[in-house]
């Protein structure tokens, strides 16, 4: 069965999670990913912890499908091999800070000259331009100054909470996969390539479409009347249950609220769903009470066929145990030549015709260096020389 994205080839020069996430999602769609790393230690990701025999768990996660090419760019001779790949490939991917790659003779502007079909991506925490372009940042910084982290927690403890996912990480790791899959279709109208100029920052002001909108209709940070989607209201939360679990409710709509009032014999709150602040922390302590009757695995089955949004707040130990995911072929499992057999999590779109696979694992670093230098056509002894001098 083809794959979406066979033939598309990727040069792959990012480091870190989200852009490392990009790339796999594209090479689990069939794309050839070339992953270009620095001679010396490579993607840091390989060396963070927690690690298994030898590799970071995170980059052994985020880098299947991939090849691992060892290259120095900061090498005339690397800059040059650089050059010879571009001419074969349909992307360029990079995350260094603005103006390095420039610097290094492969930015767009040179690297176009080469092959004008060529789609450059460059992703970085606050783009190409701008009076923060070259501070530094990392995910807390970006949902920070986009206000996504002013409303996390502040409503039910009072302050900021550092989220427990990288949400500005993952997020912009989709929205680079997307550019690019844009650029490649407008390369197919026009047959140009173009540059694609991603910020995080930008992709979170994106992100936060909700409370933008709540704000351009008047209502201020935290009056009255917002969608109460941050912990203000009862029918939108979380709650003990008696074994020290959580549930998540998300019963906005009025038919699944009352269906979930009936199930624990307190009809008389179906009036009050959409009441005030105060009449919501009334109704909240009532909930908690309630909840804490039973064990949380005890409400789950009590409303299982009841039409109500309700779930488990689960570790993520029974995430990896849950059926429905299982079923869903989100846990899987690849054989590594180094660690052995790893989990991987799935890809998570299902095509009927162009399915997303997991082909290989992550390479080993610098696995496929001398495979590719010869189908640029260098000899061995060409190669050895690269490699005594440091260049690959």
């Amino acid at each position: 069965m083809a794959s979406a994205l066979e033939g598309i080839r990727i040069l792959d020069l990012t480091r870190f999670l989200p852009f490392g996430y990009c790339t796999m999602l594209l090479a689990d769609l069939g794309a050839d990913v070339l992953k270009i790393e620095e001679p010396k230690i490579g993607d840091e990701q390989r060396q963070h912890l927690p690690k298994l025999k030898k590799e970071g768990v995170v980059f052994l996660l985020v880098n299947r499908n991939k090849k691992s090419m060892k290259l120095n760019l900061k090498t005339v001779q690397g800059v040059k091999i650089l050059h010879q790949l571009v001419e074969k490939y349909d992307v360029l991917f990079e995350s260094f800070r603005p103006g390095t790659m420039d610097r290094l003779g492969l930015g767009y502007d040179n690297l176009k000259e080469i092959n004008p079909r060529l789609i450059y991506c460059s992703a970085t925490g606050y783009g190409q331009d701008g009076p923060y372009k070259n501070s530094p940042g990392h995910d807390i910084n970006y949902i920070g100054l986009t206000g996504i982290l002013g409303k996390t927690g502040r409503y039910t403890i009072g302050h900021p909470v550092v989220p427990g996912v990288l949400i500005a990480d993952m997020a912009s790791g989709l929205f680079s996969a997307f550019a690019i899959l844009a650029g490649l279709m407008a390369r197919e109208r026009t047959g140009k390539g173009q540059y694609i100029d991603l910020s995080m920052i930008d992709c979170m002001v994106s992100f936060n479409t909700q409370h933008i909108a709540n704000y351009i209709a008047g209502f201020g940070e935290w009056q009255e009347g917002a969608l109460g989607l941050t912990g203000e209201t009862a029918y939108y939360n979380v709650y003990a249950t008696k074994d020290g679990k959580y549930l998540c409710l998300g019963n906005l709509e009025e038919r699944f609220w009352e269906n979930l009032c009936k199930i624990i014999g307190r009809q008389d709150l179906i009036e009050y769903q959409f009441s005030g602040a105060q009449k919501q922390k009334e109704i909240m302590r009532e909930l908690s009470s309630i909840f804490l009757g039973r064990t949380r695995d005890e409400w789950l089955e009590l409303m299982r066929d009841e039409d109500i949004c309700v779930g488990p707040v689960n570790s993520v130990e029974e995430v990896l145990a849950d059926p429905h995911i299982l079923h869903r072929g989100m846990i899987l499992e690849v054989e590594h030549p180094v660690e052995g057999k790893i989990p991987q999590i799935g890809f998570p779109i299902k095509f009927s015709e162009t399915p997303g696979d997991i082909r290989t694992p992550a390479p080993t670093f610098g696995q496929h260096t001398d495979q590719i230098l010869n189908e640029l056509g260098y000899r061995a002894w060409e190669i050895e020389g690269l490699k005594e001098s440091g260049i690959i």
